[in-house]
Order: C-alpha cells, then structure tokens, then sequence
C-alpha cells in the first residue's frame, strides 16, 4: 500500500496537452493544469473548503494514485480536495468567463472565491460553469474542487477501478479526483454553446445543429465554411432566429468514384472537412467564432456485414484499456495519444475498442485525423439499483452527445458482458433496462450501430458480439466455421456459451444480424512474476505464433463481419497485451501487422509461410510422441 508522506514527489516536466474539445476550438482559453493544493479526505467528512488543511500538492490532471500526480497514493480514501489561485484572465470586457472540467470522478462540488460555482456527478463526462459573476475585480482568484468517490460503491459507473485495496485480476487502480483538463475560456454575451455534425455521404450533405447561449439577440446570422485543403466546399449564411438553428449543408456531388473517394473518410484515407463557424451582427461584425471539422462518410449494416461509404468493410478492432505506467487513466501529454493511434494502424488493425473508459476527446481528434474506427463504451456499474440505472443514463447521455460528431466513433456499446445485471436471462426488469440503453442510444444517435450487451446474452442488438478466450484455434474454427445461413447460425448462437453465458436471450431472435468475435486471445506472456492471462506463452516466440495461430483462424472465418483483439498493452498485472504497458512491442510490429491483417506482399508471404510451418511442426509433435510409444 502507497501513502503519502505529505511531501510533494518529483514530477515530470509540464508537458502539452493540447486543445481540450478539439471538436469546438476558440482562440480564448487558459489551461489550469500544473501545481494545485491537494488534500486527502480519507472518510469523505469535509464539507467546505474552510475546513481543509492543505497538507500536500498535486500535478492536475494526473489522479491521486499515479506516480505522475506527485503523491501516489493508493489507499482506500472517500474524498480529495485541489485548490489554486490564477490571475484574472485578460478577455475583453464584455466577454464571460466559463470554467470547463474534462473529467472529475466522481462526485464535483467546486468553489470561486468560496462561492459555488458547479456540482457535477459522473466521472468520465465533462461539465462547465458561468463564472463571470463570481470573479474578484482585483487580486487572484481562488478555486477549489472537491471529489467524494467512494470505493465501496458498486452501484456507480467505475469501469475498471478496483474495490479493493489492491488490483486484482482484470481490474485496477482506482482513479480519485481530478483526471482531465481544467481550462477557462472566455466567450462573448452571445455564444455559441455547442454543435452537432452529421454527415450523409448517401445523399452529399451534411446536417449541422447549433445551439447559442447567453443574451439573446435578433441580429445575428451563423456562417459556416468547409474546406477540404484549399478546396471551398460551402460558404453559407443563416439568419439565427432562435437558439437552436438546424440546417442541411448540400455539398456538390462529384459523381465519379475517383472525385467521391477523395472527400470520403475511411481509415486508409482519412479525408477531414474544416470547418469555421461565425456569428456576425447586422455589420458583418464578429461576435464569436469557432473552428471545427467533419468528415464526409457513411456507416451501416447491410445484412451480416458492416459497411462503409457502402462497401462491406470487415473490421480489425484491438481492446484498449487506455492506462499508462505512470499517469493511469489520464494519458502523459498529446504525443502518447497521437502515438497510440498510430502504433494501432501500424500493428494491422483498423479500429480500436475502448474498454470500460470514455476516452480524451484528444484520442478521438487524432483518431479522426490519422483513421483508426473508434468503438464508444460506457464503464460499468457492478450493481443494479435504481441509482445504477439512474447514474448510467445520465452519463451514457452526456457521453454520446460529447462525441457524437467525431466521425471515427462508429459503434456504441452501453453494457459489457452483463455486468451490472448480473440476472438478465431470469430478471425482466433487467431486460428491459438493456432494451431501454439500446432504445435510448439509437434515439441519441440513429446514425450508427448500438451493442446493447457486448458479449453475451443479447437482449436488444443491432451485431451479435461473442467473447470467446479459448486459446484452441481448432476449436474455434469447430465452433463457428459451420454457420452458412441465418438458420444454421441461429442455432449455434443458440447452442454455444462460449463464457458459460447463453449468447442470445430467450425472446430474441436472429434477424441476419452481423456476427463479431468482439474479444479473443486474450495471451499472457511476460517475464514479471505475479501476472495474469486468459492463456499464456512461455517466449515472445511462442506468443508470436500463438498470436498468429488465433488471428489467422479468426481471418478464415466467413461467420464474423469483424474481431477485436485482447489486447493493445499490457494494464499493470494483466500481461495479455501485444505491447508492455510501456508500449514497447513484444514481438516485432511488422509481424503483428502480418498476422493482424494478413500478408500484402512477397515478403509478408515469407513470413506468414514461416508462422505456418512452426505451426505444421507443432501439430507433428503429438503425432511423433504416440508414434514412440507405440
């Protein structure tokens, strides 16, 4: 157990964390990240900043437990309380002030100047807050934050944060407090609040919903631009007659495939729209900008596959816990999430699961710029409670609507392997909570699939998701490989339990839904004492071929219209990544590529036909050793 002995750690460097809501950039902001009093409420008894001793310091946005945050402390405490002064920020005069928080966990009470300014509940999602009237004329201004996050709450959404007092099996550390950006950004009496993109590359247009906040006003007219490089693809002006303005952008359709392909997104080519987005007065004056993008791209499912700009595109997703060594949940600076998204491509998949975390709106802007598909998941709960249900539709609605215009999010996931509703088959109350998540999602967003129970025990779905850890790739070619119509794969989903879990409910039927192998593998291989797999390797050589043996079994099946990998790294005591928790490959990346996404070229095909022959010669090993004692 880590405690703090009250003296602040050495920290690394400050390090850039880029712009917060890439999907919504002003010229205006100030970060709040660095040094901040900090102190530990082990009972969660505070109640008001006048109470607080401030006996140590932290690094924000890294939590409590990291060795980043300066105090690494892992014990079981309630309650964390930050405090700092800033100068007042230099915004003209007439413009508000709002104060953002990317991410608290778990419940947010935060004080300007010992006056309230916000109360938030959630741990991944974020919240802001008017603070203009509350700012001193003179002097610093000071702000504290309190986050109660009680361990022992089950009935909260927590992800992958551990109940106990140290990590077991999948699970680990807890993050208290503070984990993303705390920044200020100034904005006119009349704002925009909040946009919306939703792109048809079916019928070249692309819906855009704004929302403005603040004094209203009967002058004003919205413009927005697109750009694709130096090429104009709209310049347009709307008279702004209500808070929320709704309009359908028509984009000159360029008819020929070549022409098409070079405004669509897809992972190969991941072409982005920017967007500029004023609102001027009656004088042509600006009153507030913003800067923005899109893409233009369609997703769907077309009977058992998953499409893109209307070509069936089979997806290779990875599971990523999204944990580094020394700053847990929160990534160390832009670059790490930049570097994630690129070292996923470069080891042959296309997309990438994340698991039981709502990302940084960063991991999703580099995700849209570099292509890689990005699967949305709500942490879980662990109980079901009217509080559970509550909790999880509150922040599952804030969740989606953060990051329902980033075009590389193309699947919502709600729920994962039933936890939290532990009694699904028998609890009709429970069915209809999953029912109700789906209906919820595809209300939010009818634009793209939802997976109301990843894993098993399908109540409501639009793919039939299956985990399935056997290490046998002969099994699991048994297993699924006989499914050639609807009929003969309603009966295996019927017949199968890969996790000892009936893959579909009773009164659900099959209706020619896609099949994905939504987590497999799963191999353990390193060389610390004390780690956990669902199988494991004994060298990175065994690894290497047992990966190759699983994800080449998995490719060969006509069934899945996709599989997702577990997993990108190794999360503290689980060492089934194909990467160290460091992100240093365990076998070389080109080789994972591979094996990955199959061979492109001659020398792949070598390598490949090595795999292949090891495997040959692993499969002759039984046959030999019965020979002999024959």
């Amino acid at each position: 157990m880590k405690r703090s002995n009250g003296k602040q750690r050495d920290v690394p460097p400050r390090r850039q964390r880029g712009y917060p809501r890439p999907m919504m950039e002003r010229a205006n902001w100030t970060s709040l990240d660095g040094r901040w009093e900090f102190a530990i409420d082990l009972g969660g008894d505070l109640k008001s900043p006048d109470q607080v001793t401030w006996d140590n310091h932290i690094e924000v946005p890294f939590s409590p437990e990291t060795p980043a945050s300066g105090v690494s402390d892992t014990r079981r405490y309630k309650a964390a309380w930050y405090r700092r002064s800033f100068d007042t920020p230099r915004y003209a005069s007439d413009q508000r002030v709002i104060l953002h928080c990317g991410a608290v966990d778990y419940d947010a009470t935060v004080w300007l100047n010992g006056s309230l300014a916000a109360r938030h509940e959630g741990g991944y999602t974020p919240f802001c807050a008017d603070v203009t009237d509350l700012l001193t004329k003179t002097g610093p201004q000071t702000l504290v934050v309190r986050a109660h996050d009680d361990p022992d709450d089950l009935a909260k959404p927590r992800g992958k944060q551990d109940w106990k007092e140290q990590p077991h099996s999948i699970w680990y550390h807890r993050t208290t407090g503070i984990w993303q950006t705390v920044w200020l950004e100034g904005v006119p009496s009349t704002y925009i609040k909040s946009l919306r993109w939703s792109p048809n590359a079916e019928r070249w247009e692309i819906p855009l919903e704004v929302q403005l906040a603040g004094v209203q006003r009967d002058d004003l007219q919205l413009r927005v631009r697109l750009r694709v490089g130096d090429r104009r693809l709209a310049d347009d002006s709307y008279a702004v007659t209500s808070p929320e303005l709704c309009r359908r952008i028509a984009i000159a359709d360029p008819g020929i495939d070549d022409y098409r392909n070079e405004l669509l997104w897809t992972p190969d080519s991941p072409t982005l729209i920017d967007a500029e987005l004023q609102l001027l007065d009656r004088q042509g004056r600006v009153v507030d900008e913003v800067k923005s993008y899109t893409a233009m791209r369609h997703i769907a499912l077309l009977g058992d596959r998953f499409v893109l700009n209307g070509k069936p595109h089979p997806l290779r997703l990875v599971l990523n816990q999204g944990y580094w060594p020394d700053t847990g949940l929160t990534p160390p600076d832009d670059e790490a999430l930049r570097l994630d998204v690129g070292l996923i491509k470069s080891m042959g998949f296309n997309g990438v699961r994340m698991h039981q975390k709502i990302e940084d709106p960063r991991f999703l802007y580099w995700a849209d710029k570099m292509g890689l598909f990005v699967w949305g998941e709500m942490p879980s709960c662990y109980r079901f409670t009217p509080d559970a249900v509550r909790r999880t539709t509150t922040q599952w609605t804030e969740a989606v609507l953060r990051d329902v215009s980033h075009p590389c999010v193309i699947a919502w996931v709600p729920i994962n392997e039933s936890w939290g509703v532990p009694d699904l088959p028998d609890s009709p109350a429970q069915r209809h909570y999953i029912q109700g998540l789906y209906h919820l999602t595809k209300t939010l967003d009818p634009t793209r699939p939802c997976i109301g129970n990843d894993g098993w025990e399908a109540a409501a779905t639009d793919i039939i998701a299956i985990h399935d850890y056997d290490a046998d790739p002969q099994r699991l070619a048994a297993r699924y490989d006989d499914c050639r119509h609807a009929e003969g794969i309603g009966a295996m989903l019927r017949r199968e339990r890969p996790g000892f879990k009936v893959l579909m409910l009773d009164d659900f039927e099959y209706r020619n839904q896609p099949v994905m192998l939504t987590e497999f593998g799963g191999i353990a291989f390193s060389e610390r004492a004390g780690t956990w797999g669902y199988s494991r390797a004994g060298s990175a050589e065994e690894f290497a071929r047992q990966y190759f043996n699983l994800v080449s079994t998995v490719r060969s099946l006509p069934l899945f219209a996709g599989f997702c990998y577990t997993q990108f790294t190794d999360t503290y005591q689980e060492a089934n990544g194909l990467l160290y928790m460091d992100r240093t490959p365990k076998f070389p990346i080109d080789q994972i590529a591979v094996a990955t996404r199959g061979p492109r070229n001659a020398e792949e095909q070598s390598i490949e036909a090595n795999w292949r022959g090891g495997m040959m010669q692993q499969a002759r090993k039984p046959e030999r050793k019965k020979a002999r004692q024959r």
